[in-house]
């Protein structure tokens, strides 16, 4: 890999990661329209780390704030009432699923699942089911000629079995074209949250998962000495820079802004892979050339 396409696609990740039109089908969909070799799941998994650490930064009142409440429940029984606690074992709980499948799904991610007809139709199937949660929460908030507006949780209205719906949204995104915050934040709409409060819980649930995902690749990495390091780690920290200016951006957007945007993108997106692929342009595996 080279310092341009290390250059390129860190700030592809750090734009996309934090948006519902999937990073990991845009590192792939780069690198297929560049000519470029797929960079694989664990650049993915290793750059990602950098936008975490935007998370990490951008949330660091919230994230201080849970841990060290967690930290007093585990001896303090009188404190596991409390909110902030609750949301720490709740994080743990939603991390659960993506846990299992990405360990149990680890080949399948890495090679079938990195068809770019497993990207298209997730870009377009996944759009739509954004556009619909989208709608259905702008009912709630709106209400119509006759119904009033509804209001919608709260993250203190969060519990396990709305964590493991969570986790298993998050889950769905181990397959490129899904989006992490796509399908949490469509999955929280849809359970009656709040926009922001969705976003929030899906940004701090990500954490978990995408650090030992990432560490897990960077151990893997360091042992069969696959990667371009150089490149790499600069990628990463493109993604560190670009992703926390996402946040501050996507965290202002959503409070008064629809998801529809996203979703016309996706689909449209979506379609031009599909013509591109079926057309011989693109091939739809990584690492082959179209005919």
């Amino acid at each position: 890999m080279s310092w341009f396409e290390s250059l390129i696609l860190g700030l592809v990740q750090g734009l996309t990661e934090f948006l519902p039109v999937s990073s990991s089908a845009h590192l792939r969909l780069t690198a297929a329209f560049s000519g470029w070799e797929d960079p694989g799941a664990a650049f993915t998994a290793i750059t990602q780390i950098g936008t975490e650490a935007a998370v990490l930064i951008y949330f660091r009142k919230d994230i201080g704030r849970i841990l060290a409440a967690w930290t007093r429940s585990l001896h303090d029984k009188a404190r596991r009432k409390d909110h902030d606690a609750q949301m720490g074992w709740l994080v743990i709980v939603g991390s659960i699923p993506i846990g299992v499948l990405g360990v149990t799904l680890k080949d399948q991610i890495e090679g079938p699942f990195r068809d770019l007809r497993i990207t298209a139709t997730m870009l377009i199937v996944v759009g739509i089911i954004i556009g619909v949660a989208d709608r259905l929460a702008a009912r709630d908030e709106t209400g119509g000629r006759h119904r009033a507006p509804r209001a919608r949780k709260e993250l203190e209205d969060l519990g396990v079995k709305d964590g493991l719906i969570f986790g298993l949204c998050q889950a769905a995104a181990l397959i490129p074209g899904v989006s992490r915050s796509g399908a949490t934040i469509s999955g929280g709409l849809f359970m009656g949250y709040k926009r922001e409060a969705a976003a929030r819980y899906s940004f701090l649930l990500a954490i978990p998962a995408v650090l030992a995902s990432g560490l897990f690749e960077l151990k893997d990495a360091m042992e069969t000495g696959h990667v371009s390091w150089g490149p790499t780690v600069f990628a990463t920290v493109i993604a560190f820079v670009t992703g926390y200016a996402v946040i501050a951006w996507f965290m202002k957007f959503i409070s008064t802004k629809s998801f529809m945007p996203f979703v016309w993108y996706r689909i449209a997106l979506g379609i031009v892979l599909v013509i591109l692929v079926t057309f011989g342009v693109l091939s739809p595996h990584a690492g082959e050339s179209a005919h």
